[in-house]
């Protein structure tokens, strides 16, 4: 395919993407605000303020618009609309009805994630993803939100990468609870497919009606010689097993970054010359195409990009991402797949976990003590594709700055 000639398809949805305790600031319910102040825990500094988006929202739904996208990918949080168990707080709920009017406002489909990766302590003081409650009250969260927003929800992701979140947290240490144990990794992946089936049914059987799924982190996997059982093994418990349990689902959502590969040892260091992101892993824009083909093919659904992006100070270096990840995309359009969407992370510099502020994705600046929104050039660049449909427009745009 010419990818100069490439078009996206009529209502297909350009967007950028948050999370809540990433721009909300002041997120104390949480387990992981609990985590940023725990001494020896890695994180670079706590959120704090984060973006204060909880009071600047309208704000960042005009930085959305004016962008030129036509949906916006945020999520709720569950620490402040159930502060304590079986406790819903009208106000949040309402403030979250009103964060997703906003959308539809202005014309954007809003695209509400229910889980991203924080819990309310009281939740995490009952043990987590291995407490034997912990998929019931995701349901009841769920059927919450569902009676609260449903109506105006355009589509729903119950868990965001549900895959990184066992990890990060019961195998690498670092995520709450910050544990590493290959037993409690395995039993909490199974544990968070159970939580997306009790999420999705509760929505389902609520008010509204609109497309339901979850988002699944995925890489590009590759072996050296010697590798092959590490790789297998990688994209059995971090892919596969997920893949599979998407029956019923209406879409899945695809977030990829960069490409991973395998020794005898387990993972190796990029490849020597390789270009690397401000995060440390390569740079791989191409990861884009070459996931939506593999989650296409393994499980027949639509498929969203629900978040790709890079970390970087230098922002022709996001446009550069961005238009070859619009390529990758625009490629598996045209070979037929059914690609529904695609989403930057993210739309403001934020809190990136255990890397605090250090760390650049956003599409706009975040001024850490004014809290001022500045776009930058690659927003505009995007701006070209999303609203023209056409990847040329990218391509004849002026490099980022």
């Amino acid at each position: 395919m010419d990818a100069r000639t490439g078009r996206f398809p009529t209502g297909f949805l350009f967007g950028t993407a948050s999370a809540a305790h990433q721009v909300e600031g002041s997120n104390t319910n949480a387990d992981w605000w609990t985590f940023e102040h725990r001494e020896g825990s890695g994180c670079l500094e706590s959120s704090g303020d984060a973006c204060d988006s909880w009071h600047r929202w309208e704000e960042d739904l005009d930085l959305v618009r004016a962008i030129g996208l036509n949906s916006y990918r945020f999520s709720v949080e569950w620490a402040r609309i159930e502060p304590a168990p079986g406790e819903f707080s009208v106000a949040a709920l309402d403030h979250y009805r009103r964060l997703t009017e906003g959308c539809l406002e202005r014309g954007l489909v809003p695209v509400v994630t229910l889980h991203h990766f924080t819990l309310p302590q009281w939740m995490a003081d009952r043990g987590g993803f291995e407490s034997p409650e912990v998929a019931g009250r995701m349901g009841s969260y769920a059927q919450r939100v569902g009676e609260a927003l449903g109506d105006v929800i355009g589509i729903a992701c119950t868990v965001n990468e549900p895959n990184i979140v066992a990890l990060m947290g019961y195998l690498l240490g670092a995520f709450p609870p910050g544990a590493s144990d290959r037993a409690r990794f395995e039993a909490v992946n199974e544990t968070m497919r159970a939580c997306h089936r009790e999420m999705s049914g509760a929505l389902r059987a609520g008010r509204g009606s609109y497309p339901v799924g979850f988002t699944l982190s995925m890489t590009e996997m590759e072996a050296e010689a010697g590798g092959e059982a590490q790789l297998a093994e990688a994209i059995e418990h971090l892919e596969d097993a997920y893949l599979r349990s998407t029956a019923g689902d209406d879409f899945l959502g695809v977030q990829c970054y960069t490409r991973l590969r395998f020794g005898s040892d387990g993972p190796l260091d990029i490849p020597e010359g390789s270009r690397r992101t401000k995060m440390g892993y390569e740079f791989r824009p191409e990861v884009a195409g070459h996931t939506v083909r593999r989650a296409a093919e393994a499980t027949g659904l639509p498929i969203v990009v629900t978040e790709t992006g890079v970390s970087t100070d230098d922002d022709a270096e996001r446009t550069e991402f961005l238009r070859v990840a619009l390529e990758g995309v625009s490629g598996c359009i045209d070979d037929g797949i059914d690609v529904r969407g695609f989403f930057y992370w993210t739309l403001l510099d934020n809190f990136e976990w255990t890397h605090g502020y250090s760390q650049h994705f956003g599409l706009a600046s975040c001024d850490r003590t004014t809290f001022e929104r500045r776009l930058k050039r690659s927003a505009l660049d995007f701006r070209s594709v999303a609203t023209t449909g056409r990847m040329g427009a990218l391509l004849g745009s002026h490099p980022g700055q």
